[in-house]
């Protein structure tokens, strides 16, 4: 470290530093990669959120009355639509859990 003299000798160094500090666990101890959890949000959902916020800058650009139906219409959509999503996400999830633990399954409980 005392060698190093610029800024990209540093930023690199600490790269390196980083690299190995995340990677030395994975090789030493042979730790399990985590499980990618399902995503609570969709494509759908993202949708109904890029249409809000068109309907938010149509509505700055000609704040009239009509825009602001508007944007309160898609916005009403998007958090139901986003809502029910959750909800769904949150009660399979639930039931895997009453799942593992009626079979007693304690690691993926």
């Amino acid at each position: 470290m005392e060698n190093l003299r610029d800024s990209k000798d540093v930023i690199t160094a600490w790269e390196n530093i980083k690299e190995n500090i995340k990677t030395s666990p994975k090789r030493n101890l042979c730790l399990y990669e985590l499980q990618q959890h399902k995503p609570r949000y969709d494509e759908e959902c993202f949708h109904f959120l890029d249409q809000m916020r068109q309907a938010k800058m149509q509505w700055l650009q000609d704040p009239n009355q009509s825009s602001v139906d508007n944007l309160n219409i898609v916005r009403s959509e998007a958090s139901r639509h986003c809502r029910n999503k959750i909800k769904e996400y949150l009660k399979a999830k639930i039931d895997e859990l009453e799942t593992n633990s009626k079979i007693k399954n304690m690691r993926d409980l």
